[in-house]
């Protein structure tokens, strides 16, 4: 389906398009098809001049806009026969006497050209099968011989007006490829004005999650803040408990003892260390701190073994596991 020639829909170059979907190849450009309608307008103005220039036929004809293009992109039905005669291709149209066979038969032919109102499409045998081209499809449109002649007649009932190609189109390398290996298409194109439609509703919708996870986000912000100053307010606990700690040991260190004489390699007596504390507090006049309690001491801290604790983080309890230590080794 990829080596097919398709051209999507721009502004209203559908002839365009229809031509080079014929052709199987970029052959036609909007160009090229406005200096056909050139000639045609031209043809046409001298024809009216060899009358007389002055009657009110050739004036109005000289005041009329062209009939064979307009600003938009369309290109009449004279303009795509005079393109396609360049390939020696003729344009016959459909209910003509001479395509009896064409109406019966409709795969018996090579290609038929659309056109209703000032939209034009293409139908052309590729290889062994039938392909849809219009430029208002996402891509080609496979189909079958027993739909073709329905599709036609539906398209007639729609006011489409239907032409037979006949002539010989240029070869394709989809046409060679196709003929040994037919086309399967797993699901019918859809139209280009369905698919703005969802990039719409996606693009909406896009919007909408991109909305509701901005809220989203901001409130994991303000939770993570509210979070991290409880964070930080518990490290500036232990570290005020880490320094208190340290004062206490620092304090029971330098007091001397009854001899009047410091000492520093004497081991204290438990009592004694929570007497120096308590005294210390009292000096102070500051309440001992939750985590630097006498149950926060148990004799496994002070002998230098196992540590033990009871808080809820543990990386405060390490902390304030070494500032204990510390101070067991400074005293």
């Amino acid at each position: 389906m990829d080596l097919i020639y398709h051209e999507r829909q721009e502004a209203s170059l559908c002839a365009q398009h229809c031509l080079n979907a014929l052709l199987q190849g970029n052959y036609f450009s909007a160009v090229d098809l406005a200096s056909i309608a050139h000639q045609l307008d031209e043809s046409e103005r001298q024809r009216m001049a060899e009358g007389d220039l002055n009657s009110p036929e050739y004036l109005q004809f000289l005041q009329q806009p062209s009939e064979n293009m307009d600003d938009s992109g369309f290109f009449s039905v004279q303009v795509i026969s005079k393109a396609l005669r360049v390939w020696t291709l003729d344009l016959i149209p459909f209910s003509n006497s001479s395509m009896g066979t064409a109406r019966l038969r409709p795969e018996t032919e090579k290609s038929f050209i659309c056109n209703f109102k000032e939209h034009w499409l293409t139908i052309r045998k590729i290889g062994l099968q039938w392909f849809n081209l219009n430029s208002l499809l996402e891509g080609p449109e496979l189909l079958s011989e027993t739909y073709l002649g329905m599709f036609l007649t539906q398209l007639q009932g729609e006011g489409y007006s239907i032409f037979v190609i006949r002539g010989i189109l240029p070869t394709c390398g989809a046409d060679e490829v196709l003929s040994c290996t037919p086309a399967v298409q797993a699901r019918r194109p859809r139209l280009l004005s369905e698919l703005k439609n969802q990039q719409a509703k996606g693009q909406q919708g896009s919007s909408v999650e991109g909305k509701f996870s901005q809220e989203d986000l901001q409130k994991a912000i303000t939770k993570s803040q509210e979070m991290g100053h409880t964070v930080a307010q518990e490290q500036e606990d232990v570290q005020e408990a880490i320094k208190l700690s340290i004062q206490i040991a620092k304090s029971a260190r330098d007091q001397p003892g009854p001899s009047g004489i410091v000492s520093k390699d004497k081991p204290v007596d438990q009592d004694e260390l929570r007497r120096r504390r308590q005294q210390y507090f009292e000096k102070q006049n500051v309440t001992p701190p939750a985590n630097i309690t006498d149950s926060s001491f148990p004799p496994e801290v002070v002998s230098n073994t196992t540590v033990s604790l009871q808080d809820e983080q543990a990386v405060n309890d390490l902390m304030l596991a070494e500032a204990i230590k510390l101070s067991m080794e400074t005293l």
